[in-house]
């Protein structure tokens, strides 16, 4: 079935899911904008310890719930290779990049870089799939991004003036955004989301171990620092990529990819109220045209849906 043709009323659950888990991901995001630049955690010691936890963490659970059936997954060699381009150039990747580009440059670029993601999952699916997007879809990314842009940079372009390292990092990081969201869906047709998510950290956190062990070079232990990566770990790893796995069931890629604007403006929200952010009528605009183009996005699908079933 074309993705684009999915029951209005499923795509709308898939909004709906896909939304939480980018407002998780914004709470996570103030949190890691204040571990990145803040506390100066080494990039490799971070990671390392943010995906093994996880992995660990979601394998357990999912344990409990499957037993040994949890190693199913690796039964078919086709879904091997599924998985471990998820973990490699999704999970892994996109963790990095967006990391190196907060670190090397600012959050406010980094998030902007970011959120091409759409672009390029919705040139992907036209140039390998064939699937024109609707226009509502356009409208909604249009509309979004120039949103995002106000939001973050209050219409300042000169606020995009970055060292050349932050926009490699960025760029890396929109390219592996649309990886994370494309990528799992093979696998996730067939085994359960928290499965599929718990696996592909697990493998994650074994590479980045690889380069930089956990145990190694471990910065001092702070009780802000151990409540920081505990938020990292669960509000901006386990609950928001086990949402949007799930919310895959219900909607195609580039509208959750989309609908993942909503996680700048959370930001921009709790900057106000913890960091003191001064609120600007721009920045007021932008966060109105994100919210706006959900808007549209979700009317879009049920104009659709009504076509559908006459």
């Amino acid at each position: 079935m074309d993705s684009h043709n999915l029951p209005g009323k499923n795509v709308m659950k898939g909004i709906f899911w896909a939304t939480v888990a980018s407002t998780m991901w914004g709470i996570s995001g103030t949190v890691l904008q204040f571990i990145a630049q803040g506390q100066a955690i080494p990039a490799g010691w971070l990671l390392s310890i943010r995906t093994i936890g996880a992995g660990t963490i979601l394998l357990v659970i999912s344990f409990f719930k499957y037993r040994m059936g949890i190693f199913d997954i690796f039964k078919n060699w086709h879904t091997i290779g599924w998985l471990l381009a998820y973990a490699i150039f999704g999970l892994m990747g996109n963790l990095l990049t967006f990391y190196m580009s907060v670190q090397t440059g600012t959050a406010a670029a980094a998030t902007i870089l970011q959120y091409l993601s759409p672009l390029f999952i919705v040139v992907g699916s036209f140039l390998f799939k064939r699937i024109m997007p609707l226009r509502s879809d356009l409208l909604a990314f249009v509309i979004s991004m120039i949103g995002v842009f106000l939001a973050i940079t209050k219409g300042d372009i000169s606020q995009l003036s970055i060292p050349m390292a932050s926009l490699f990092w960025g760029i890396g990081s929109g390219i592996t955004a649309a990886f994370y969201v494309v990528l799992p869906r093979p696998i996730v047709a067939h085994h359960s989301p928290i499965l599929v998510l718990g696996w592909g950290t697990f493998i994650a956190g074994i590479l980045f171990n690889l380069n930089h062990p956990f145990w190694m070079s471990t910065p001092p232990i702070t009780g802000t620092l151990v409540a920081s990566v505990l938020t990292v770990i669960v509000v901006g790893t386990i609950l928001p990529f086990s949402l949007l796995l799930y919310s895959l069931n219900f909607a195609p890629s580039d509208v959750v990819s989309i609908v993942d604007a909503v996680q700048p403006v959370m930001t921009f929200i709790l900057s106000v109220i913890f960091l003191s952010l001064k609120i600007s009528f721009v920045e007021v605009i932008g966060s109105a045209m994100v919210i706006l183009a959900i808007y549209i996005l979700q009317r879009g699908r049920s104009s659709l849906d009504k076509e559908i079933i006459k």
